[in-house]
């Protein structure tokens, strides 16, 4: 019998207990664990747990009797669930009022929405819904679960987006970084058989290929490039160039938009616009009436990064549900993808033309041909065939625009 470590629950060999930062936050976090996941050996909750000193750990099924959980509930306006869905505020108005608990479900997506229903006192507490910066790096599963991101990679986005001090919080994650690199090195040097399941369930797309494939119709594709000034200037972005597209019936909008503070001197650059054009642009009240006007009920923006929805938010523009189209490709191609034109060309997408001007109209291309290609894999019955690659690094994107 292996030995295990009795802090982390892991064999000896894999401890990741020595990497386990210790991070304070001012937001107390409790984790309620499925117990399933608590057998898993690659859950994360506990790895959370251990370097958040201000959290704690529960473990069941049934909470409705439960000292703790009811004791929490009882002051509703200082809690929150960390749990997606239509009732979910945005990450925006969590900050704006920020709950001193945060509840973190943990488990699978089906066993986590379970787990919240069954439960009245959970069902009946606010919730909160993100957007996560990246995708995840949890590569350990053969194939992509329906989480977006693993507990760990939440928390730690929710808790640098609440608080602030990202890079605090990121430590977090250099313990989950050496568990996953280790899992995959071990799968890598087994002698004996895989493992193999003794039930399969039919092969379906990726949670993320399905949804966009389903809200095809209601999708709005968004960039956005900022006039940018250098961070020791203290000037934050504002919206300069906007292009919007609905791919299933083929309306565009561009928005060039007049600087309100200083034009910064790379931003012609970066942009790809003349100075002249950018300085004679549209009022950013204008420009975004006409994006408002060019919405309708129940679309969903389909962006690259969340750069566009935070330009747009600063503006105070009622943002939508929004789609991370960079997390549904790193998803259909399991691996990192780059920036979003060299998305398109891993994922095999047929060039289109830009139809709008600058860098703007290219990456907006690009993303049509990337969101074109994942509802495609998301329609398909049968897993994409194999394709050779060769082994290289697609290096990440660069400019100011997302």
């Amino acid at each position: 019998m292996r030995s295990l470590c009795l802090r982390c629950l892991r064999p000896q060999a894999t401890c990741y207990c020595a990497r386990v930062p210790r991070v304070d936050s001012r937001t107390h976090v409790v984790f309620l664990q499925h117990p399933r996941e608590r057998r898993v050996a690659i859950g994360t909750a506990r790895m959370a747990h251990l370097a958040l000193s201000n959290s704690e750990l529960h473990v069941g099924l049934d909470f409705t009797n439960h000292a703790r959980l009811a004791e929490l509930a009882a002051r509703p306006e200082r809690v929150a669930v960390l749990f997606p869905g239509e009732e979910a505020m945005s990450i925006e108005e969590a900050r704006a009022n920020p709950p001193e608990t945060l509840i973190v479900v943990d488990g699978t997506w089906p066993l986590a929405r379970k787990l919240v229903k069954s439960n009245p006192l959970l069902a009946g507490l606010p919730r909160i819904g993100f957007v996560p910066r990246r995708p995840s790096n949890y590569r350990i599963r053969a194939e992509p679960a329906d989480h977006c991101v693993s507990t760990i990679e939440a928390v730690v986005e929710v808790l640098g987006l609440l608080e602030g001090g990202q890079e605090r919080f990121d430590t977090l994650l250099g313990a989950f970084d050496f568990m996953v690199d280790t899992q995959l090195e071990r799968q890598s040097t087994r002698d004996g058989p895989a493992r193999k399941r003794l039930y399969k369930s039919p092969w379906r797309p990726p949670l993320e290929l399905r949804s966009i494939a389903e809200d095809f119709e209601h999708l709005v594709l968004l960039y956005a490039e900022a006039n940018a000034h250098p961070q020791e200037e203290n000037l934050p972005s504002e919206l300069a160039h906007l292009v919007a597209m609905r791919p299933s019936t083929g309306e565009r909008l561009e928005a060039v938009l007049a600087p309100r503070q200083p034009l910064a001197r790379s931003t012609s650059l970066h942009v790809e616009l003349p100075e002249a054009e950018l300085l004679a642009g549209e009022s950013v009240d204008s420009g975004l009436a006409r994006f408002q006007a060019f919405l309708r009920p129940g679309d969903k923006l389909a962006v690259w990064t969340t750069f566009a929805l935070d330009l747009l938010r600063r503006d105070g523009f009622p943002v939508p549900e929004a789609v991370n189209v960079r997390l549904a490709s790193a998803r259909a191609l399991k691996q990192k993808t780059g920036g979003v034109e060299q998305a398109a060309e891993l994922l095999g997408a047929p060039r289109l033309e830009p139809w709008a001007r600058g860098r703007a109209g290219r990456r907006i291309a690009a993303l049509e041909a990337v969101v074109r290609a994942l509802a495609e894999r998301g329609r398909a019955t049968e897993p994409p065939a194999r394709r050779s690659m060769a082994p290289g690094h697609v290096p990440p994107e660069r400019g100011g625009g997302n």
